[in-house]
């Protein structure tokens, strides 16, 4: 454990899910190869469509609506539509194909294998402080084992924009009833998660389980409170 900040008192933890509390990078490449063939074989006119056309069609989805970031469920409903849309199908059946291929995407998405330090560290952390989960992505942690944990979950879209913004921290803050600078949250990244937390008033801890640099990375803008390697190293802080 590195610290970098004076730690303040810790009455509640909030955590990202995606690469803080397992390793989302092979679910995404899964998902993304499971939904193609989905897409494949329900829908006979996009049987040439790869995961480079359809990144390419999410991609300029966003560049025209750049909003829609901040909710990543439904850009990713709407670039399966605009595929639909692209490939000459319907507007009410590239609207129904488009719910259709969600469900497959969800339940793919959701089939996370989590580290049993991951169980153990939470657990042990639940009986001392009120954890919230604060997510820009759309994994449900219901499906691999993870809400028990959680006083609750809170969702880019639904419950505010995007990190590094503010509203998901500080409507975290309020929902638990408990002031940002006795919060500390965890993540991964140091543009949503440190520097969006200690922009809000948060404690930030980062997560770096990639041996990568401090002083070296390129999206480094605030500094952490403290920086860990592992998990399990938060269990010191109870």
């Amino acid at each position: 454990m590195r610290i970098y900040r004076p730690l303040g008192p810790i009455k509640a933890m909030t955590f990202d899910l995606d690469d803080t509390l397992y390793d989302n990078r092979p679910v995404i490449e899964r998902t993304e190869t499971e939904v193609i063939q989905f897409m494949q074989q329900h829908f006979p006119r996009v049987a040439s469509l790869d995961r480079a056309g359809f990144n390419r069609i999410r991609s300029e989805l966003l560049e025209r609506e750049p909003d829609i970031y901040h909710d990543v469920s439904e850009w990713r409903r709407r670039a399966f539509e605009a595929t639909l849309l692209t490939h000459g199908y319907s507007s009410s059946e590239a609207e129904d194909g488009a719910a259709l291929t969600m469900e497959h995407f969800s339940y793919w998405r959701s089939r996370i294998e989590v580290p049993e330090a991951t169980h153990t560290t939470l657990s042990l952390l639940a009986t001392r402080f009120p954890l919230v989960a604060v997510t820009n992505g759309n994994a449900n942690p219901q499906m691999f084992g993870l809400s028990d944990y959680f006083q609750m979950v809170l969702r880019a879209g639904p419950d505010g924009r995007a990190k590094p913004f503010g509203d998901m921290y500080l409507n975290a803050a309020r929902r638990i009833n408990v002031a940002p600078e006795y919060i500390l949250h965890v993540g991964d990244d140091l543009t949503t998660d440190v520097a969006g937390a200690v922009r809000h008033g948060l404690q930030a801890c980062w997560i770096n389980d990639r041996d990568k640099s401090l002083t070296q990375v390129s999206d480094a803008r605030l500094l952490p409170h403290i920086e860990i390697s592992r998990l399990d190293s938060l269990c010191r802080l109870v």
